[in-house]
């Protein structure tokens, strides 16, 4: 592959800047960086000539003179109180990173005992053992040239282990910020360890504050031993301003639960990618995500879900609603390996097209090794029911109100996948708020409804 100037730019940035990015690191981390170097030197930033970003060619933002952020920027815990969750019922360990760097002192309530959930840099220096088990074995440098990007220059992002037997019954909610005053390109790297028989519910919230755009580029790797169970989920809320590519790695061993949930609600360009194995037998996972974008935005939801072992479980639909000129891409696969007897393996992807000048594009696929299996896909593309749309105007209600509620009724499936009954209702409110067109720029928190403007600070 020929590298551009600006993959180049970015390689010699690195260098540059290495010894620094190197200083405080655990290092197991560094020695991946490496690894990663020699990576990004063979296949740079992905175009759309390579088939798996067809969709979304990236490139041009990689050329558009963003700073690479590399500190908190003067923000401190006592910035962040005005974002404390006040969603009703929920109470939860609330944590916040700002511009991909963990804030000092930020936590709020007392974890179980043994549950370790804070600082990717200063945690994994604490656990190298657990470094050295997980770290970069889902999420591998030489598949993809933003993972490997992402190891080259994270120095922060989040580290969330749950020892054996232990259930967090609160929900552990990282709150993602990205304000300044320049134009940013964030790194951040997470790492999820859940071991056998533990229990954990895990919220990223995604949020801009300031105009600036910002170049989001986050890997997420989740492991959950046998019996364990992870339920995941990701809220994406950030001005038109921001492109984001997130990286979701999950491994699950023997008896284990995965529930992830990714949410759309206002976004410049996003891309998804959403990869899961289950490698040990009865494991299952429950992978949703809904959609709601207009203007000129753009989502992409790429997913692979590798069965590797017999008799495993999964189940995926994503949903997207789309309005003005707004595109949208889902390509998912189904991988059965031969040995993956008794697969049950199941994949959905609805959209609703607003307007003529919305598009979307859908590529359902199964890959089938195995003899004995359920496998199911299939993809629709429509509008707005006009049978449903008269029986609503014939009882009085206004065309408007019946656009909303026939938006909402299609987006109910995803929404009830919530496990959370409070998170479920603020979604559920959050969403209705889109479709009526009040929730048209990040100002606040997604899920708290807390402004930010304070925030908004210069260097």
């Amino acid at each position: 592959m020929n590298l551009s100037e600006h993959d180049i730019s970015l390689q010699k940035l690195f260098d540059t800047n290495r010894a620094f990015i190197e200083k405080d690191a655990a290092a197991g981390v560094n020695l991946a960086r490496v690894k990663a170097a020699e990576a990004f030197a063979v296949q740079g930033i992905p175009s759309s000539k390579v088939e798996a970003y067809k969709y979304t060619n990236l490139q041009p933002w990689f050329k558009s003179g963003f700073e690479q952020a590399y500190g908190l920027n003067g923000y401190s815990a006592d910035d962040l109180k005005t974002f404390e969750c006040n969603v009703h019922e929920m109470e939860s360990h609330t944590i916040f990173t700002v511009n991909g760097k963990f804030v000092e002192g930020s936590s709020g309530h007392a974890l179980p005992e043994g549950v370790v959930a804070g600082s990717f840099l200063e945690l994994s220096q604490k656990y190298p053992e657990i470094i050295e088990k997980y770290y970069g074995r889902q999420a591998k440098v030489e598949t993809d040239g933003f993972i490997a990007l992402n190891t080259m220059f994270a120095m922060d992002g989040l580290f969330i282990y749950v020892p054996k037997n232990k259930v967090v019954e609160k929900p552990i909610q990282i709150v993602n910020v990205l304000t300044g005053p320049s134009d940013l390109m964030v790194n951040q790297r997470n790492l999820i360890v859940v071991e056998e028989n533990a229990q954990v519910r895990v919220l990223f919230c995604d949020h801009t504050l300031s105009m600036s755009r910002f170049l989001v580029n986050t890997v997420t790797e989740g492991f959950v031993a046998e019996s364990g169970m992870l339920d995941f989920y990701n809220l994406q809320n950030q001005h038109n301003g921001t492109v984001q590519v997130g990286g979701y790695y999950f491994d699950q061993e023997a008896k284990s639960q995965l529930n992830a949930n990714y949410f759309t609600l206002h976004t410049g360009i996003t891309r998804n990618n959403i990869f899961s194995r289950l490698g040990g037998e009865h494991a299952e996972n429950h992978i949703s995500g809904l959609y709601v974008i207009d203007k000129n935005q753009h989502v992409d939801n790429f997913s692979f879900i590798e069965h590797a072992v017999p008799d495993c479980e999964s189940n995926e639909l994503f949903k997207g609603v789309m309005d003005d000129a707004s595109t949208g891409a889902f390509t998912g696969r189904i991988l059965v390996a031969p040995d993956a007897q008794r697969t049950n393996a199941y994949q959905s992807n609805n959209n609703l097209l607003l307007t003529d000048s919305a598009k979307m594009n859908s590529r359902p696929q199964l890959e089938i090794y195995a003899d004995d299996v359920k496998c199911s896909h299939g993809a629709t593309v429509g509008q707005l029911d006009e049978n449903a749309m008269f029986y609503l105007r014939a009882r009085g209600i206004s065309k408007e109100e019946a656009n909303i509620l026939l938006m909402y009724a299609f987006a109910y499936e995803v929404i009830e996948k919530i496990k959370v009954p409070s998170l479920k209702e603020q979604i559920r409110q959050l969403v209705e708020k889109r479709f009526r067109g009040e929730l048209d720029k990040c100002d606040s928190c997604v899920v708290c409804g807390q402004l930010g403007t304070n925030l908004i600070k210069a260097n």
